[in-house]
């Protein structure tokens, strides 16, 4: 089983990969299971600019845990009405309730 991660990111987030001289997609170590949230900030990518990831294509809170062998987007706010409901993050079920949004 591979220990790396395949990460990727949009817009000003992608920005932060350019800036860093990263590839894309960047591979990153990831030796053990950690949340979304704990991957960004051992990239140091601000956790207030982020809104959404998605894990293997599909739409996940920052809590989801990433493992060893994942895809991994990340993805900002502002994505517009019509491509957050393609992108399967409109009208999440969180606690059993429906949400606008992770």
């Amino acid at each position: 089983m591979t220990k790396q991660v395949e990460i990727r990111a949009f817009a000003d987030l992608k920005k932060i990969f350019d800036q860093r001289g990263w590839s894309f997609p960047l591979m990153y170590d990831l030796p053990a299971p950690t949340s979304a949230a704990a991957l960004a900030e051992q990239l140091s990518l601000p956790l207030d600019k982020i809104e959404i990831v998605f894990v293997n294509g599909r739409a996940q809170p920052l809590e989801h845990t990433v493992m060893p062998g994942d895809r991994v987007a990340f993805v900002p706010p502002g994505t517009p009405g019509p491509y957050r409901v393609l992108l399967g993050f409109m009208n999440q079920k969180v606690d059993g309730h429906n949400e606008n949004q992770f």
